[in-house]
C-alpha cells in the first residue's frame, strides 16, 4: 500500500463518514415532516433503483447472479436486509422526532459493540483496552438504568444493535458491499411498493405530481444512502479497517452536534454523564485501534 492510496483511502472515508453525520442528518431531518414511514418506504424504493443503475453502470450483474445462486448468501441476505430495513427506520424515526442525540449514542457504541459481537461469534480476541471499552458501554447503559429509566435512547441502543448485527451476517458471507445491498433492497422493495400503494390510495402520501419539488427531492433518498456508503468502502479497501474505523466518529460526532446546538435537543445531567462514559469507552477503542489498527 502506497502512501498516495492510504491518503486517499482517509479522504474517501472522512467524505463517508462526514456525509452521514452532517449531510444525511440535514437530508432525512428536512423532508421528516411528511412522516417517516413514508420517508423509509422512498428510502427504500429509490435505493433500490439507484443500486440497479450503478450495477449496470460498473457491469456488476455478474457477481449479482452468482451471489444470488448460493442458497446460503440468499437466506442471509434476506435477514440482514431485515435489520438494515431495521437500521432506516429507527434512526429516520430518530431523526423525525428529535432524538438526533439519543441515535448519535448508538454510533458511538456501535464499533465497541462489533468488536464484543466477533468475540462472541468469530472468538475474535480481545485485548485489555476493548475489553474495558465494552465494559464501560455496559456501565453506561446500566447507569441510565439505574437512575433514569426513561432516558435510555432506546433507538440508539436499536440503531446499534440492528447495524451491528448487520455487519455480523455480512461478514459471515463476505459479498460485496454494493451488490448485498442491492439484493437486501429487493427483498424489502415489494413491500415498500405495497406499503406505498397503500397510503397513496388513502391520500396519505406526500410523493406525487401535484408537488414536483418534494418529490424530486424524496428521490435524493437513493443517492443519499448509496453514495456515502461508496466512499466510506472504497476508503476501506485503500487504507485498511483500523483507520477507517477511527475516521468513522466524525459520523456520531456530528450527529450529536448538529443534534445538540443546531436543532435544540434536550440533554439531561444524567445522560451528560452517560455519554461521558461512553466518549472514555471510545477513546480507549480508538487509542487500541492506533496502537493495533
Amino acid at each position: 500500500m502506497n502512501s498516495a492510496d492510504f491518503n486517499r483511502g482517509l479522504g474517501l472515508t472522512a467524505l463517508g463518514s462526514f456525509w452521514w453525520g452532517v449531510f444525511g442528518v440535514i437530508y432525512f431531518e428536512y423532508v421528516s415532516y411528511i412522516g417517516h414511514i413514508e420517508v423509509v418506504l422512498h428510502r427504500t424504493i429509490w435505493t433500490s433503483l439507484f443500486l440497479i443503475l450503478t450495477t449496470f453502470y460498473f457491469s456488476k450483474w455478474s457477481i449479482f447472479f452468482e451471489i444470488i445462486s448460493n442458497t446460503k448468501n440468499l437466506i442471509t441476505l434476506f435477514f440482514s436486509g431485515l435489520l438494515i430495513f431495521t437500521n432506516w427506520a429507527v434512526w429516520i424515526y430518530a431523526v423525525s422526532s428529535d432524538q438526533i442525540i439519543n441515535a448519535s449514542f448508538g454510533y458511538f457504541i456501535m464499533p465497541i459493540l462489533s468488536v464484543f459481537l466477533g468475540y462472541i461469534f468469530f472468538r475474535e480476541k480481545l485485548n485489555t483496552k476493548r475489553i474495558i471499552s465494552i465494559v464501560l458501554v455496559l456501565i453506561s447503559i446500566c447507569f441510565l438504568l439505574l437512575f433514569n429509566f426513561q432516558s435510555i435512547p432506546w433507538v440508539g441502543l436499536i440503531v446499534a444493535l440492528s447495524w451491528g448485527f448487520y455487519n455480523l451476517l455480512r461478514k459471515k458471507i463476505n459479498v460485496d458491499t454494493d451488490i448485498g445491498l442491492l439484493i437486501e433492497s429487493l427483498f424489502i422493495l415489494p413491500f415498500a411498493i405495497v406499503a406505498f400503494y397503500i397510503i397513496t390510495i388513502n391520500g396519505f402520501n406526500d410523493f406525487g405530481i401535484s408537488n414536483p419539488s418534494l418529490s424530486l427531492l424524496l428521490l435524493l433518498a437513493g443517492p443519499m444512502t448509496v453514495i456515502p456508503l461508496f466512499l466510506y468502502v472504497r476508503g476501506v479497501e485503500l487504507c485498511g479497517l483500523g483507520p477507517t474505523g477511527m475516521i468513522f466518529y466524525i459520523t456520531p460526532t456530528f450527529q450529536f452536534i448538529l443534534g445538540y446546538f443546531y436543532y435544540n435537543e434536550t440533554f439531561s445531567i444524567i445522560k451528560l454523564v452517560s455519554f461521558i462514559i461512553i466518549w472514555a469507552a471510545v477513546i480507549i477503542y480508538l487509542k487500541d485501534l492506533q496502537e493495533n489498527g
